[in-house]
């Protein structure tokens, strides 16, 4: 069987942030759509995905540095950590 990879800065499970926001905030005040949502794991912000016209969740990790986001489509349950380029499936 195979170990799947953690990185340092994901959280530990019971401290992950929840999905509170469910449409990007950026996206709604210009007036743009969006295809998925991820959650920033240091801040709790709800961005667009890279599928999105304006990707704001890379955005927020160029702006912020923040490392961890998790997706906050429903059903789903992985983390991508943007400094270790490293995806970690079935948190």
């Amino acid at each position: 069987m195979m170990e799947t990879k953690v990185c340092e800065h994901l959280p530990s499970p019971e401290d992950l942030k929840p999905a509170i926001s469910h449409v990007c905030a950026k996206c709604v005040a210009m007036g743009s759509t969006w295809v998925h949502l991820r959650l920033c794991q240091t801040c709790g912000e709800t961005h667009c995905c890279d599928s999105s016209p304006n990707r704001h969740a890379t955005k927020h990790y160029l702006e912020t540095k923040h490392p961890v986001i998790t997706s906050a489509q429903p059903g789903e349950s992985w983390a991508w950590c943007y400094e270790d380029q490293l995806f970690m499936p079935a948190l």
